[in-house]
């Protein structure tokens, strides 16, 4: 394993990281000093020793980095300030759009039409919580449901469901253990958290190689 490209993601997360910290302090929710930085750059170390070791495709790799270029940043804004900037939720879908197709250009396009119809289920399954409880689960959640969702359809039907459960016990989780959060509990790291560790656990019955 070459450790020279690993140390290239990282440095080149820490440079997304700034990017990152810089949009969410002009959003009006500034992050704690390197925070974005250092997140991003393990992150996205992570990601290329995912890559080099051989545990999945090279045409896949613009996703999880996608991903995390923009779950770092969100994750803090949500844990901090219970807030999903627009900015980036808007920003993730032609991000994530790009990544996509460029998989589907190697992958097959069975993998583009499934990350189509996962934005329609996952973001439309969210729209309806959000309109019968608007209290639990805010505006900022279904719009970041929406680009997950394509990303979590391209990888396979099971990862919406996995998702939605993985999900829904980091927020009991979150729930039990952080009394400071009297407006409610961030919604928004469950779902980053669980697609970014499902993007790099592709589910088999996607058809993969």
């Amino acid at each position: 394993m070459s450790w020279e490209i690993i140390a290239l993601f990282a440095l080149t997360g820490l440079v997304i990281g700034v990017a990152g910290r810089w949009v969410l302090r002009a959003a009006g929710a500034p992050a704690p000093p390197w925070s974005c930085e250092v997140a991003s750059a393990v992150l996205w170390a992570a990601v290329g020793w995912w890559w080099l070791a051989g545990s999945g495709p090279g045409w896949w790799l613009p996703v999880p980095l996608a991903v995390t270029a923009f779950a770092v940043p969100l994750f803090l804004a949500d844990l901090r300030y219970l807030r999903l900037p627009t900015v980036l939720t808007a920003a993730a879908y032609p991000v994530f759009a790009a990544a996509i197709g460029f998989a589907a250009a190697q992958g097959g396009a069975a993998l583009a039409w499934r990350a189509g119809l996962g934005a329609l289920v996952f973001g439309g399954l969210h729209l309806g919580m959000h309109w019968f409880r608007p209290d639990s689960l805010g505006a900022g959640d279904v719009k970041l449901a929406g680009s997950l969702g394509a990303v979590l359809g391209a990888v396979g039907w099971a990862a919406l469901a996995l998702c939605a459960l993985a999900s829904a016990v980091v927020t009991v989780v979150l729930w039990a253990l952080a009394r400071r959060w009297r407006a409610g509990v961030p919604y928004g790291p469950g779902l980053l958290a669980a697609t970014w560790f499902l993007v790099l656990s592709p589910v088999k019955s996607a058809g993969w190689p």
